[in-house]
């Protein structure tokens, strides 16, 4: 799969993406022993980039499963200064790792935190359809009619409908028994998703945790908490984001 010039450059610490355009624009980069002056190059890993005659190093892939808490910003830095889930990583991984995907500032759970762009894009991309699998706690019971509309699509405004969703309820809360935990899993991975989907049948979500995140669970790991993922998890990961079923579904 081909990636723009700068993100390569980004990715292997030769500067950010956007100090990467400016030594573009000004000659400093070689793809394949040409000067490269656009912006819009992209290169594989079969092209070899010089910056100031020097070849760029690649960096190995790492993949870490991340128990984002509560309060983190899901962002590799903070003009604002907030605490982002990069943070947890300091000092203990000397790669530039970026988080794939979003979970809101409020909502807690299984973050993919990896330096792998093609499986960024795989894992992103919405035609991949990636199940991610979330416990939402929710105002109200929902009841047959709230079942129907989430497991069917619900409209979310005048230009989206969600598609299809796997939903169930995990149990009753509160001391009267009017809230609930509610399991539901989704294949798209637009803003806020979940929170309107529950808005929508009226049954707004109090707290939000993402449990699953395609096929990785969070088992064992406390918020704040993280782990590479093995050798077997890391295949089956790279199946799935191209489409193809674990081995041990086939």
């Amino acid at each position: 799969m081909k990636e723009r010039l700068q993100k390569v450059m980004a990715h292997a610490g030769i500067a950010s993406r956007r100090a990467s355009e400016k030594l573009i624009e000004t000659g400093h980069v070689r793809v394949n022993g040409k000067v490269v002056t656009t912006l819009g190059t992209t290169v594989t890993d079969a092209d070899q980039i010089e910056v100031n005659h020097k070849p760029i190093h690649r960096e190995a892939p790492v993949y870490f499963l991340f128990n984002k808490p509560r309060g983190v910003i899901t962002s590799a830095s903070d003009e604002k200064k907030r605490k982002t889930v990069l943070d947890y990583f300091k000092h203990q991984v000397t790669e530039r790792i970026y988080p794939v995907g979003r979970l809101d500032y409020d909502t807690t759970g299984a973050l993919l935190v990896t330096n792998d762009g093609k499986l960024d894009y795989l894992l992103t991309h919405p035609k991949h359809e990636i199940p991610k699998t979330y416990q939402a706690k929710v105002t109200g019971i929902p009841d047959a009619a709230d079942f129907q509309r989430l497991q069917t699509g619900v409209k979310l405004d005048d230009h989206h409908t969600s598609a299809p969703a796997e939903v169930r309820l995990v149990k009753k809360m509160g001391t009267d028994g009017q809230n609930a935990l509610m399991e539901l899993t989704i294949h798209e991975g637009r803003n806020h998703e979940v929170k309107k989907m529950f808005q929508a049948v009226g049954h707004p979500v109090e707290k939000l945790k993402r449990t699953v995140f395609a096929g990785l669970k969070l088992a064992d790991l406390e918020p704040g908490q993280w782990r590479p993922l093995n050798k077997r998890e890391v295949r089956d990961l790279l199946e799935l984001a191209k489409g193809e079923l674990p081995r041990e579904n086939k």
